[in-house]
């Protein structure tokens, strides 16, 4: 990256210089109907101003905030663009939210307008509408099902670019002139955090903070107009924010919009992204469909694939680094790359990625290692909403399973002695919107944000994060006790979706176990075992007797670290439901809500913990059309052995 954007701080101001300097070179894509449709950098500027135009007609200004719900679409960022060109600030809503979870930032950001993406949408915000008194406009852009909606606050999309074009007519300079009113010090947009600890907080993010991060990584990893990305997770999410708005906005790049999360996969190999970003929880859920694609192949293919993988789990990442590796070696990983590791990537849809991050938890080291071992250069990263989400980045040839790199450029990091991380960078929030005290106590005086993280730097000067400061504990033998990092070594296991473990100021560990239904389900059925559903096939005893297989690997691996040793896990259970944003028990990410589980199922825990060989629940849940009912269960516990440690065995 060596274009100069000096001066351009803000934007909107990148925004004119694109559709100046590259006007014809694609900005966004998005699949409709089965059909690529494209806009150039000088259609999504004209799309942008006409609505920027509309909003101001429509009363939006300076200071305002406007809600966006929906999934990736290139009018979701083009309205992003537009607020920011009138001074206002975007505040994008999870789009698989309920009613009564958007209500919160609604009220607390005093939004005037919302554009909403569909029929489903604009029925939460009408729901809620009674008490949102602020909010007075909400656009809609599919026009499918509202044919007799009257509503006053309604308007389509369509109709407000027409008084844009209209506004624009009659006073071509406006926009012109607004965008030059802007600054880098000016808010750009604000995050609702997921609210894994309660009351989700309002992050305010400046356009210089985001602008910063966003280019020195794009200058650390050389990324270009050339590149292409696809943007298939929640716009709400500032991971998604930075990849599809930021970084574009400031190298050039295309981003693609997949038709539906159902056409993810297929839309990937279209589109050949050459960076990629996913989260530990997409790229389970990948490393779980290649493992049922291999469970159906026939005996010798299943044989051939586990020796190669076995090449690739030794030298791929070393290649992929530029190690020597024995002639041998390469030879044999080479031929691997030809039958086994390139046909992998091209089913994923990574043949053509150059640069692929992982962040947002942490990740397994074995998950890590299998997409580095195919070829796949696969990195970590650190960050967060209140960062600008670019901390930490693992450099080109310096990539380990357990670390996420060093600081980015501009980053400054110290640890605590109570291990906690506190970072000073240039693209730390503004503030918790309307809420001084949760600023003051995440952001100290000398401008340290306080993360909330436990870890320490290991010898190269890496970060090695181990999991929450809140969430480390203890066993009563003194052990660490690390929640997150045997949830993560449980859900290397494609039957395994989620895992919660508990053992803070106990005796040993024992953990909770949602199956991944796929993948369970296809297992079950090569073995005619009958199921009605994920309650009846979780408590099989044949899949308890496979998870406790998987708990049982993870526990021989356990016994290999000596300050993990002795938390393996003793007793476990599998659960009668999946845990579920839905019921409160995950976050809009998929993070553990972990306090909230312990409460809501103290039962189980009391059961595991008590001797017990079974234990009867009943959970209330919240179906997809808002309706409510209950799932009962008895609920079967058992013992997993336990490894002896090796120093121990010695």
């Amino acid at each position: 990256m060596s274009e100069d954007l000096s001066g351009l701080d803000t934007f909107p101001k990148l925004l004119v210089h694109h559709a100046k300097v590259r006007g014809d070179r694609p900005a966004i894509r998005e699949k409709d109907l089965g059909i690529w449709q494209t806009w150039t950098w000088t259609e999504f500027a004209d799309e942008v101003r006409a609505l920027a135009c509309g909003l101001a007609a429509q009363g939006f200004k300076r200071g305002d905030h406007l809600a966006l719900v929906g999934d990736n679409r290139p009018r979701v960022y083009a309205t992003v663009c537009a607020a920011q060109c009138l001074g206002g600030i975007p505040v994008p809503l999870y789009q698989d939210a309920v009613a009564a979870e958007m209500a919160f930032p609604i009220q607390n950001a005093e939004i005037t307008h919302a554009v909403a993406e569909d029929q489903e949408q604009v029925d939460k915000l009408l729901e809620i509408l009674p008490t949102c008194p602020t909010l007075a406009h909400i656009y809609y852009d599919d026009p499918r099902g509202m044919r007799h909606y009257a509503q006053p606050v309604l308007m389509s999309y369509d109709k407000l670019l027409a008084l844009g074009h209209e506004s624009h007519r009659r006073d071509p300079a406006f926009l012109e002139t607004e965008i030059a009113k802007g600054s880098g010090a000016d808010t750009a947009a604000m995050f609702f955090t997921s609210g894994t600890t309660g009351v989700p907080k309002g992050v305010v993010l400046t356009h210089h903070a985001l602008i910063d991060r966003a280019m020195a990584a794009a200058q650390m990893e050389g990324l270009t107009d050339r590149d292409v990305v696809l943007a298939y997770l929640p716009p709400a999410w500032i991971g998604q924010n930075i990849f599809s708005y930021a970084q574009p906005f400031v190298t050039g790049y295309c981003i693609c919009c997949p038709e539906s999360a159902a056409t993810v996969m297929t839309d990937m190999r279209e589109v050949g992204p050459t960076y990629y970003f996913a989260p530990p929880r997409v790229l389970e859920a990948l490393l779980t469909q290649v493992s049922i694609r291999i469970q159906d192949l026939w005996w010798g293919g299943r044989k051939a694939y586990d020796y190669f993988m076995g090449v690739a789990s030794r030298v791929g990442g070393p290649i992929l680094d530029g190690q020597a590796v024995p002639l041998q070696d390469r030879l044999l990983y080479t031929l691997g790359n030809i039958f086994l590791y390139g046909p992998l990537r091209n089913v994923l849809g990574m043949s053509r990625v150059r640069v692929a991050y992982t962040a947002g938890e942490a990740i397994g080291p074995d998950l890590f290692k299998f997409f580095r071992s195919i070829g796949i250069n696969l990195k970590q990263l650190y960050g967060s909403t209140e960062t600008s989400v670019f901390v930490c980045i693992q450099p080109n040839g310096q990539v380990k399973p357990d670390t996420v790199g060093p600081a980015v450029k501009g980053v400054e990091l110290k640890f605590t002695p109570q291990r906690e991380l506190l970072i000073r960078s240039p693209g730390l929030f503004k503030e918790y919107y309307k809420n001084p005290q949760a600023t003051a106590e995440a952001k100290d005086a000398d401008g340290w944000f306080h993360t909330g993280d436990a870890g320490y730097f290991d010898p190269a000067g890496h970060v090695k994060i181990i999991d929450r400061v809140k969430d480390v504990g203890q066993l009563r033998d003194g052990t660490l006790f690390a929640p997150k990092y045997l949830e993560n070594k449980l859900k290397f296991f494609p039957y395994i979706k989620e895992a919660v473990a508990f053992g803070d100021k106990r005796d040993t560990v024992c953990a909770f176990v949602n199956i991944d239904m796929d993948a369970v389900a296809n297992w079950a059925e090569k073995r005619n075992l009958a199921y009605s559903g994920y309650t009846d096939l979780a408590q099989q005893e044949p899949v308890a007797a496979l998870i406790r297989e998987c708990i049982e690997k993870v526990n021989a691996d356990l016994a290999r670290e000596p300050e993990l040793a002795n938390s393996q896990i003793h007793r476990f259970l599998v659960l009668h439901k999946e845990l579920d944003a839905d019921d409160g028990e995950l976050t809009r990410t998929r993070k553990v809500r972990r306090g909230y589980i312990a409460e809501k199922y103290a039962p189980l825990i009391d059961a595991l913990y008590g001797g017990k060989r079974e234990c009867h629940i009943e959970t209330q849940v919240r179906f997809e059309d808002g309706r409510t009912g209950m799932i009962s269960a008895d609920l079967r516990i058992l013992d997993a052995t336990v490894a002896v440690p090796l120093a121990k065995a010695a």
